[in-house]
């Protein structure tokens, strides 16, 4: 028998002042806490309305009590919250006097669970829900990505993952692999019946179901990340292209200087704007040329800097001096020094000016001052980067270690739909990536997941989380 883990004690709520703040518990046998701290017994999951006891019986405040006793609730443990006025005093004498009257209780009746009552580090309690089987993997993620979603569609998406729509996918694929596996490790035990088991229960055809199911839910995964942490986009130029004008453009507000003198932008001007409700970090830089000065300099190469870890670049030249031999030479210089693996997106600005110019075929033409084709704009954006406008509905939430995890799986299926072509099929081959697959697949809910990587993934959770 394990020994019980510690209870826990938070602040559920954000700091700062609110109409509602709530101190959460979890842990073994709360029932007598819940007692001393409101002076009678709570109905399990019904909402009591009453004071919040001091040691001599006078009250911290008035508010709800809540107990939900063990296994039904978020944790899996009882959990006790107190849902009291939101002022930081409030709250911290609340959080004090849990920590107070445990050890109390301990004193009394000799209940040394409860004296082990502390303080619960970063995302604790979500992660006591993963241990306890009440979330998977993926969807204690998903808790953090809805706090954190930016925009309605990435709330919606992480939703859909914290309701298991990510690991039902997930679950589907591995049952299917499971399925495969048997048969195949069963052809392995008898080898005289290999070609008649892999002909009869058609392996080849489960195997090519199995990685169009993938390549599916890859997709979906796709779109979910690119909610979830957002396009980082860089506005990169020649000087007086109009790239302030662009970001103000669209942003919709007066966020970057806008002035005729080359060189006004000397740093990066940073805002997130959504399109079709994907976050787009979008970053003004310093026109590229020949730094005039150290601060221009530095500017400049913050500007590469930027570019070279950029999801997508808007390259903004300047139509009314298209044909200056400086510019051309300004613009061959760019080009030479672009970053062969980054998206690129080419706009011809100043487009009001010159409306009777040539425009390349890959192309936009554009004018930051009028709004002539922001929309073209938008739209090619989002397509260079991979979005699939209209898929909102079926995306889940998804992070990077879910896409690193899901492309192994693929190689797997990949190499073990190698060994089953030609004559002679490899079935030790195939069965040991078909394990592999499922491993991979596995990271993705916590069922193969080292102590390290769940360190790391609760750690980046609020306190009280």
């Amino acid at each position: 028998m394990h020994p019980a883990p510690d209870p826990i004690v938070a602040i559920a709520t954000a700091p700062g002042r609110g109409a509602v703040g709530i101190v959460r518990v979890s842990g073994r046998g709360l029932l007598p806490l819940a007692r001393v701290l409101t002076g009678r017994t709570l109905a399990p999951r019904h909402a009591t309305y009453g004071a919040f006891l001091e040691a001599d019986g006078s009250p911290i405040d008035h508010g709800l009590a809540l107990y939900f006793p063990s296994p039904h609730s978020y944790t899996g443990e009882d959990v006790l919250e107190l849902q009291a006025h939101g002022g930081p005093v409030v709250l911290q004498l609340l959080l004090a006097r849990c920590l107070q009257a445990a050890a109390q209780i301990d004193a009394a009746s000799g209940q040394s669970v409860l004296a082990r009552l502390r303080l619960a580090r970063p995302g604790e309690f979500t992660e006591r829900a993963f241990l306890n089987d009440k979330l998977d993997l993926a969807q204690a993620e998903a808790v953090m990505d809805l706090i954190d979603a930016s925009t309605e569609q990435a709330a919606r998406s992480a939703s859909r993952s914290l309701a298991g729509a990510f690991s039902r996918e997930i679950h589907q694929l591995t049952d299917g692999l499971i399925q495969l596996r048997m048969l195949i490790e069963a052809t392995l035990d008898f080898p005289e019946e290999e070609i008649d088991v892999l002909s009869a229960h058609d392996v080849r055809g489960q195997l090519s179901q199995l990685q169009q199911t993938l390549a599916d839910v890859q997709a979906r995964a796709h779109q979910g990340a690119l909610l979830r942490e957002g396009i980082q986009v860089v506005i990169a130029g020649q000087p007086n292209a109009g790239k302030s004008s662009l970001l103000n453009a669209l942003a919709g507000a007066e966020l970057a200087i806008v002035t005729p003198i080359a060189g006004t932008t000397r740093d990066v001007v940073r805002q997130t704007i959504q399109i079709e409700g994907v976050p787009l970090h979008v970053l003004d830089t310093a026109g590229l040329r020949e730094a005039g000065d150290e601060v221009e300099r530095i500017g400049i190469e913050r500007a590469w800097q930027h570019i070279e870890g950029a999801d997508a670049v808007l390259w903004l030249h300047d139509l009314t001096r298209q044909h200056e031999a400086d510019y051309a030479a300004g613009e061959a210089h760019i080009a030479a020094r672009l970053p062969a693996g980054v998206p690129v997106l080419h706009l011809w600005n100043k487009h009001d000016a010159r409306p009777a110019a040539d425009i390349p075929a890959e192309g936009i033409a554009l004018s930051a001052k009028t709004g002539e084709g922001l929309d073209a704009v938008r739209q090619r954006l989002l397509g260079l980067v991979g979005w699939q406008g209209g898929a909102g509905e079926g995306v889940f939430i998804a992070r990077q270690r879910h896409l690193q995890a899901l492309a192994h799986a693929a190689a797997h299926l990949e190499a073990a739909s190698a060994h089953l072509a030609g004559a002679a099929p490899m079935l030790d081959l195939l069965a040991e990536d078909l394990r592999l697959a499922q491993n991979a697949l596995g990271e993705i809910t916590g069922a193969f997941s080292a102590d390290d990587l769940l360190g790391v993934i609760f750690a980046r959770f609020c306190i009280g989380k």
